[in-house]
Order: C-alpha cells, then sequence, then structure tokens
C-alpha cells in the first residue's frame, strides 16, 4: 500500500484526473439533454444512478485493458481506411449523438410548447440511465487507454476515474437546471451534441481531429451566449 505513496503516482493520478474531467465536458452536456427529459423528481437519481453505473463500466473497462488493447486491431478496410474495432465504438456512438441531437432539434422547432419531459414511469428512468452508460463508454474509451500509457498502476487509475465521475456529479446538477431554465441553453446543447456526433464519426473514419479546438468552440459559444442572457436580464430590468 505504501508504494503507491509516491511522488510518481500522485503526479499521475493529478493528470489522469484533469484528463478524465476535460474530457467529461462531453458527458456533462449529454446528462443535462437527457435527464431534463424526465420528472423533476427522478432527474437527481437518474444522474447518480447513472453516473454511478457509468464509474463501474469504466472501472471494467481498465480492469478488462487486455481486452481494450485488441479494439486497436484491423477487422477490415473501408474507404483506404483500417477499421477497427475502436473505431467501430466511436462510429456508433458519433452515430447516435447525431441522430438523438437531429432529433432533440427537430422535437423542439416543431413542437415547442409541448412538455420537456416524459412520464414519471420507470422505463424513463432505466432509459435515461442506459444511455448514459452507453455513451459515457463511447466519450472514455480514448481516455481509458491513454490512462494505460501514462500510469503504472491500475489503483491509481481507479482513483483518478472516482475523482473524474465525483466532479460530474457535482457539477451535471447545476448545469442541467441552467440549461433547462433557458431554452436558447437546450439549443446550444444539442449543437454541441451534434458537433461532438461529428468528431466521433470523423475520428472513427480514421480523421484525427484535435479535441482541444472543439473545446475552444463550444467554450466560446457559451461564453457569448452567456453574454445573451445577461444583455437580456439587463434590458427587461431597466425601467421603460
Amino acid at each position: 500500500m505504501l508504494d503507491l505513496l509516491t511522488l510518481e503516482n500522485a503526479v499521475a493520478l493529478a493528470t489522469l484526473s484533469a484528463l478524465e474531467i476535460v474530457l467529461g465536458i462531453d458527458n456533462i452536456v449529454f446528462i443535462a439533454v437527457i435527464t431534463n427529459r424526465l420528472p423533476a423528481h427522478i432527474r437527481n437519481t437518474a444522474r447518480r444512478l447513472g453516473l454511478g453505473l457509468a464509474m463501474g463500466s469504466r472501472i471494467l473497462l481498465l480492469l478488462g485493458i487486455a481486452f481494450i488493447m485488441k479494439l486497436s486491431t484491423p477487422l477490415f478496410t473501408l474507404f483506404d481506411h483500417a477499421i477497427t474495432g475502436r473505431d467501430l465504438v466511436l462510429l456508433g456512438g458519433g452515430l447516435f449523438l447525431l441522430a438523438k441531437a437531429t432529433f432533440e432539434i427537430h422535437e423542439k422547432l416543431e413542437d415547442p410548447a409541448r412538455k420537456d419531459h416524459i412520464q414519471a414511469r420507470g422505463k424513463g428512468l432505466v432509459t435515461a440511465m442506459v444511455q448514459i452508460v452507453v455513451l459515457d463508454l463511447v466519450f472514455s474509451l480514448d481516455s481509458v487507454i491513454t490512462a494505460v500509457g501514462m500510469a503504472r498502476s491500475i489503483e491509481v487509475m481507479i482513483a483518478a476515474i472516482v475523482v473524474a465521475v465525483g466532479v460530474m456529479m457535482l457539477f451535471a446538477g447545476p448545469v442541467s437546471d441552467f440549461v433547462a431554465r433557458h431554452p436558447t441553453m437546450q439549443m446550444l446543447a444539442f449543437s454541441f451534441l451534434l458537433l461532438v456526433g461529428v468528431l466521433l464519426v470523423a475520428e472513427g473514419m480514421g480523421k484525427h481531429l484535435d479535441r482541444g479546438y472543439v473545446y475552444f468552440a463550444m467554450a466560446f459559444s457559451l461564453f457569448v451566449e452567456v453574454l445573451n442572457l445577461r444583455m437580456q436580464k439587463a434590458r427587461a430590468t431597466q425601467p421603460r
């Protein structure tokens, strides 16, 4: 146990935790979209259970790292690109995000007066949890592979995952509530999902895109929208 308390492991833990948290931005946006469709009294439950199961699935990925590394083995060739298991996972996740975001945008535009949540049934809660876990696996696949290359101790990798999921649990609620209160933020969140979906499909086809540019575009769009909201609030409080 004392062998784990080294400077090398401490640095690895801090680095991996930061990496997992940054890559978890996608998850937080997706969780906000999914849970805002649920009745208010079960949203927190869905977020906690979904993220708890997602944490368990990430740890299982680490424990089955031999299987994960096999995902880099080419399966077949498409458009002069050797498709691997990892590529298929990214393609599936990207296409799901594109379909999900398109469906949500369509419903918002075609029927803006509809209720934003489904009925309080167990099926809705289970569906939300399954979607959170599945997309978390897609989002975390690269970070898990990276973690194996950065840290030598499986305990350090698991600790980094626990820290990252804890941060997501802390911020997923406030972010979801903020998105739910502002319709324009909901549309921005759907646009983010479209952007991430395109990114995953591109990576699945062998086109590497620097995620830093994508995160910068998302942060800049969010900054502009926050300024718009503040301007609207200031105008509403001005005497006429």
